[in-house]
């Protein structure tokens, strides 16, 4: 064999070879990049997630541990509370209306007697309650036997009391003209006194209604007989 023709046979075979070995680089170099976009490709949204779950699990935590705000007060109302924040204040039951305070026991002194049934403290007056009051001008008996029995129901009053000073109940001690109240002379009701006696009738519905239908069979004060006779 001619040298020159082995040479080039050399150099023919070194060419092919190195053509072999660039196209194996460059089919290996292709596949190492891919699978390394691959894996970065892959490596990528799982570090992504678990940077995100880190994140809201910190916002969490720092969530849970700061103290809870008061609500802010809306501007469009003027800073104005609420209904949850206003305090409720109780209610009136339907159909039921509040009751008005209790009323006192007064002491009043030396009252004055205007008839059985009526005391006066200058302008103003008491109407005892229960009662109706016996006009002084009332007069009783039957024709030939009549008598003063409205001025003598006003002396038997005023002969129990003795310019003593009586408890009444009253919402205040500066009342004005005429008040309907109890009012007693120690631990003795004035109205019950004078219905027990006879000298003043119960009035419409009163709890005194049936000591005063006593009295009246009994023929005591307005329904007797004149006691000056006795």
């Amino acid at each position: 064999m001619r040298p020159a023709a082995f040479i080039t046979g050399i150099t023919g075979m070194a060419v092919v070879a190195g053509l072999l070995l660039a196209g194996e680089a460059r089919l290996g170099g292709g596949t190492a990049g891919e699978e390394t976009t691959t894996a970065a490709a892959d490596a990528a949204p799982k570090a992504g997630k678990r940077a995100a779950i880190s994140d809201d699990r910190a916002e969490m935590i720092a969530r849970s541990a700061e103290p809870t705000a008061p609500p802010s007060p809306d501007p469009g109302d003027g800073g104005a509370p609420k209904p949850a924040d206003v305090p409720q204040q109780a209610e009136t039951p339907a159909g039921e209306t509040a009751r008005p305070a209790a009323k006192k026991a007064v002491e009043l002194a030396r009252p004055m007697v205007e008839n059985a049934g009526i005391l006066s403290f200058g302008e103003r007056r008491l109407l005892l309650a229960g009662i109706v009051p016996t006009p002084v001008d009332r007069i009783c008996g039957p024709a030939g036997r009549q008598w003063p029995c409205g001025m003598m129901a006003k002396t038997a009053l005023r002969l129990l009391l003795r310019n003593r000073s009586v408890s009444c109940d009253l919402d205040t001690v500066e009342w004005k003209e005429t008040v309907t109240t109890a009012c007693r002379l120690g631990t003795e009701d004035l109205g019950a006194w004078l219905a027990e006696n006879g000298w003043a009738e119960a009035a419409v519905g009163s709890p005194l209604t049936e000591i005063a239908e006593t009295a009246r069979q009994a023929g005591k004060g307005l329904h007797g007989d004149d006691p000056r006779r006795n």
